[in-house]
């Protein structure tokens, strides 16, 4: 239980920072906070991670069904949330001083497999051991979007949710690390560095 409590912890420490404190790259700023976590799950586990064509495949196919999913929600967030799109268009102002290619690989290499080693592999394992799968994955999902809520913006908490509770029902679904990998670094390259949606 404490190593659960822990990742709690750091994980709402460093999206804290990393929304909160003034200045720096805000790309960068995630980047070391997904590291930090990261490095916090291998040190208690070492994921067992695995590519195969299967694994791949799912992956790319699930990371464009969440990108038609975010899509479509993009037109129907004004109806839910008013300001939905100044929101949206907030969250990606954040890193626009930053050179698109730069963003790709930080979120491909870094943020999208680290985020996985660590809300999946890690914490959403280690709670479905200890609540069942299903507690676990409704906690772990939960947690996930908390976690963004230190961005002051309603919209990424959401989409934080609906993006993690995705990748979550892949993970129970599989129990395939390298397919969620594949699925969530692809889907926020894309989505934040090649075909924003705005």
């Amino acid at each position: 239980m404490a190593m659960i409590v822990g990742a709690v912890l750091l994980a709402s420490i460093a999206w804290a920072l990393t929304f909160a404190l003034p200045g720096g790259n805000f790309w960068v700023k995630i980047g070391l906070s997904v590291i930090a976590v990261t490095l916090y799950s291998l040190y208690w586990q070492r994921p067992v991670l695995r590519f195969n064509a299967k694994s791949i495949s799912f992956g790319v196919l699930s990371a464009a069904l969440l990108y038609v999913i975010f899509f479509v929600g993009n037109k129907l967030a004004p109806l839910i949330i008013p300001g939905a799109h100044s929101e949206v268009k907030a969250i990606y102002d954040l890193g626009r001083d930053t050179n698109r290619f730069l963003i790709f690989l930080l979120l491909l290499f870094v943020t999208g497999p680290g985020e996985e080693i660590f809300w999946r592999s890690f914490f959403q394992a280690s709670l479905m051991k200890r609540y069942g799968d299903v507690g676990g994955y409704l906690i772990s999902s939960s947690v996930y979007a908390g976690v963004h809520i230190f961005s002051g913006s309603l919209v990424l908490v959401g989409a934080a949710f609906v993006a993690g509770a995705f990748w979550g029902a892949l993970y129970l679904w599989k129990r395939d690390l390298g397919m969620v990998i594949v699925s969530h670094s692809l889907w926020s390259a894309f989505i934040f560095a090649v075909l924003p949606i705005r």
